[in-house]
């Protein structure tokens, strides 16, 4: 049993583009699932797929690089919300990743979604992870 799978996924994700891997596979969950749109939709993977005819089902992970310098799309995967200790923020609190060149993960009422979003919503939540 993992007691916090969404740590496992960034330290997944993380050992992979360390090890300069093409594609990690990942075990399915729906918050992961829907990181993995927010990765997908920012550009800092190349492509996903979810895999529900394998016991557990998995997220399959094609990861981006540079095709010069084959240098990764993720710099740095940072949890921040952990289950020994939640970080909560209101909309006028939002953390500014790499003074908005990267990401950060918010959990709302509304859903996953980044940073600038919940901004322009006008909402807070539980800051999960930073993506840089």
């Amino acid at each position: 049993m993992n007691t916090d799978p969404i740590a496992d996924y960034l330290t997944r994700i993380r050992n992979a583009v360390r090890a300069n891997h093409r594609v990690v596979e990942i075990p399915m969950s729906n918050m992961k699932r829907e990181i993995t749109k927010i990765l997908f939709e920012k550009g800092y993977i190349l492509n996903y797929k979810f895999e529900t005819k394998t016991v557990p089902n998995t997220i399959k992970i094609a990861l981006k690089y540079h095709p010069v310098s084959k240098q990764s799309a993720i710099m740095d995967l940072k949890r921040v919300s952990r289950p020994g200790l939640r970080k909560y923020v209101g909309a006028k609190d939002l953390p500014k990743v790499l003074n908005g060149m990267g990401i950060a993960i918010i959990s709302t009422s509304r859903g996953l979604m980044t940073d600038k979003e919940a901004r322009s919503l006008g909402v807070g939540g539980e800051v999960i992870c930073y993506i840089s």
